[in-house]
């Protein structure tokens, strides 16, 4: 996994949002860094909203279930969530390893669950 990606979203999100007035870094811009935030916490971010790749990185969450148009869910799971353990040691999508760096929407679509195994130190 890469090891600066999560770290660094890690860091992003501790040091530019909060609960306070001034809780988001800088302008709002029409919702885009709110759609960051949700979409990190849960585990992966698009990297560009137009080709449909979304980059995985920790999740902030135990859980996250995300309601889809076809009446399927795509479940994130996440076993030793905890602020020392932000490191991916493994992860499945519907019961099979998953290896991939990304994941593309039309996964996603699909419904399933993605299942993370987190850990304090990062996977060599």
């Amino acid at each position: 996994m890469i090891r600066k990606t999560q770290e660094m979203v890690r860091k992003i999100i501790n040091t530019q949002y909060s609960t306070a007035p001034n809780g988001y870094c800088g302008n709002e811009d029409c919702g885009q860094m709110s759609a960051w935030l949700v979409f990190s916490a849960m585990g992966m971010y698009p990297i560009n909203p137009a080709d449909g790749v979304y980059s995985i990185t920790s999740p902030f969450v135990e859980q996250s279930v995300v309601n889809l148009e076809s009446g399927k869910q795509f479940k994130i799971t996440t076993e030793n969530q905890s602020e020392e353990n932000k490191y991916i040691q493994s992860m499945t999508l519907n019961g099979k390893p998953y290896n991939k760096l990304t994941i593309t929407h039309k996964e996603v679509m699909q419904g399933g669950e993605l299942h993370f195994v987190l850990g304090a130190n990062p996977k060599r």
